[in-house]
């Protein structure tokens, strides 16, 4: 036996992979485009992206090495719109993810519940604006904001209210941007969460009623802990949402006003696109995934745990 295991050595090895290779030729062949195309449009840009940080680049002619140049002027006052676009982000986050998760989950109980009746067409209704272009969605709601001639302001004019300056002013700007995120997202959250709540047993809840807990102490106390890891989920997909919207802030605000919505990901197409500086974009791209990457593990490690 130890004359065998010998006799198989490395260079027996590397002839039979070769041949496992061969005999399965065909098979490489037909999986090689995924591959290919992953090399071509996903590992090489990431590659790149890094080279270019380090550099100064317009798109044409050759690129200057500036070592951590485009990183020390992120961190420095050259930065100062960069991290405006990240507090915007912080604020965005506060103002609309905690409401509509909330929505989401008190929406997704009481489709869950067996005293509604057609709740497929319900949640459908529900979970359309999702699928609806952003793009389209933000130009509506765009219209429906105007300051004069707008149907939020003829309505409040309708009772005698003042209009208010929805795109013009700083915060009102910021809150139509959440009520448009909301609409779109709300139907996907309450999705998420009438999955999870499926997956919970009834008998549980109603084990804790017939101990004598009321329908709320069964919410709070046997539902959303059951329910974390949905929860969990969701607003980790909604961090990264609150900073990288994009066709949303374009279509409603374009940013404004005073970069009030202003989201790091427009800003950083801003600066690549617009200013034609590609290697302070990729450094700030880097920058971000590094707040990003940062955040959601702090939301694993403190909210993720279990009791």
């Amino acid at each position: 036996m130890a004359r065998a295991i010998s006799a198989s050595t490395p260079g027996d090895r590397r002839r039979g992979l070769w041949r496992e290779i061969v005999k399965n030729r065909w098979a490489y062949v037909f999986i090689s485009p995924f591959y290919i195309l992953f090399l071509v449009f996903g590992f090489f840009p990431v590659l790149f992206s890094i080279y270019l940080s380090f550099h100064k680049w317009k798109g044409l002619g050759p690129m200057e090495f500036v070592g951590l140049g485009n990183y020390t002027y992120l961190f420095g006052i050259g930065g100062k719109v960069f991290w405006q676009s990240i507090l915007n982000g912080i604020l965005l986050f506060f103002m609309y993810v905690p409401i509509m998760t909330f929505l989401a989950i008190v929406l997704a109980v009481i489709l869950n519940s067996r005293l509604v009746r057609f709740f497929q067409a319900y949640r459908t209704m529900i979970f359309a604006p999702y699928v609806t272009s952003m793009v389209a969605a933000g130009f509506t709601f765009r219209l429906m904001l105007e300051n004069k001639g707008g149907l939020f302001n003829v309505a409040l004019n309708m009772l005698g209210l003042p209009g208010v300056p929805w795109l013009e002013h700083i915060w009102w700007a910021r809150v139509s941007l959440c009520l448009l995120v909301t609409w779109g997202w709300l139907g996907y959250n309450m999705v998420l969460m009438l999955a999870g709540l499926q997956t919970i047993p009834r008998e549980l809840n109603e084990a804790a009623l017939i101990d004598g807990a009321s329908p709320v102490q069964a919410f709070f106390y046997v539902t959303i802990p059951l329910l974390r890891p949905v929860i969990l989920f969701a607003v980790i997909l909604s961090t990264m949402g609150s900073f990288g919207l994009f066709n949303e802030v374009m279509a409603l605000t374009g940013g404004g006003p005073m970069r009030a919505t202003l989201t790091t990901l427009v800003q950083i197409y801003g600066v690549a696109f617009g200013q034609y500086r590609f290697g302070r974009a990729s450094a700030e791209a880097y920058v971000y995934f590094a707040l990003i990457f940062g955040l959601t593990f702090l939301q694993f490690r403190y909210f993720g745990r279990q009791d």
